[in-house]
C-alpha cells in the first residue's frame, strides 16, 4: 500500500475512535501509564499539529513553543477533527515525502516521519479505541505498512526507551494484534472496574 494512503486511512480511523468518546470518558484510563483518555488524545492531536509545519520543512526552534500544553480546549473532537484535516493536507502537498523533516534528533526523510506518525495514529488509536470501549481494529493495510515498517526498527525503539519490551503471543495472533504487542502493549488490556 502507498504510504500517503496508509497515512490517511489510520488519520481518519484515529478521528474516528475521537468521535465516539463520550462525555464522561475523558478522564477513563488508557493502556498508556499515567495517561487518561483526554491526555491521550491531546498527545496526537499536538503531533498532528506539528507535523503540518515540519513537514513544510520549518523547524522545532522556528515552531517554539507554541504547540506546548492543551492543544485540545473546550472542544476535543473538533480540536482533532480540525487538526486530521490540516495535517492530512500538509503530508499530501506535492514533493512532501521527498523531502526531510527537521525533527529535534536530526534532519530526518519525510517518508520515515510519516511512517512514525502511521504508528502514532495505528497504536494511540488501538489504546483510545480499548479505553471507551469501542472497536479496536484499525485498516488492515495500514496496519500491514505499519507493521512492516516497524519490523526494521523494533529493537531500536526499545533500545530507545520508547516502547515496551514486546509481549508474547501464541503464533496464530492476527497481524494488528502482533504490532500492538511489538509496542508493548497487551492485546487484551481492558480497564479495570
Amino acid at each position: 500500500m502507498d504510504l500517503l494512503e496508509a497515512y490517511r486511512r489510520s488519520l481518519a480511523d484515529f478521528v474516528d475512535r475521537v468521535d465516539q468518546v463520550g462525555p464522561g470518558q475523558w478522564s477513563d484510563p488508557t493502556p498508556c501509564p499515567g495517561w487518561d483518555v483526554r491526555t491521550l488524545v491531546n498527545h496526537v492531536v499536538s503531533e498532528g499539529r506539528w507535523s503540518v509545519p515540519l513537514l513544510a520543512g520549518r523547524t522545532v526552534e522556528e515552531v517554539g513553543d507554541r504547540l506546548d500544553g492543551d492543544q485540545l480546549g473546550a472542544d476535543p473532537i473538533a480540536a482533532a477533527r480540525d487538526t486530521a484535516a490540516q495535517a492530512e493536507i500538509a503530508a499530501s502537498r506535492p514533493g512532501v515525502l521527498d523531502a526531510d523533516v527537521h525533527l529535534s534528533s536530526g534532519d530526518t526523510p519525510a517518508a520515515e516521519y510519516l511512517h512514525q506518525l502511521l504508528a502514532e495514529h495505528i497504536v494511540h488509536g488501538w489504546d483510545l479505541a480499548v479505553a471507551i470501549g469501542a472497536d479496536p481494529r484499525f485498516d488492515p493495510d495500514a496496519v500491514r505498512e505499519c507493521a512492516r515498517w516497524f519490523a526494521g526498527r523494533a529493537e531500536d525503539y526499545r533500545r530507545g526507551q520508547l516502547t515496551k519490551p514486546g509481549v508474547d503471543l501464541p503464533t496464530d495472533t492476527d497481524e494488528q494484534d502482533r504490532l500492538i504487542a511489538a509496542f508493548g502493549r497487551d492485546p487484551d488490556w481492558a480497564p479495570t472496574d
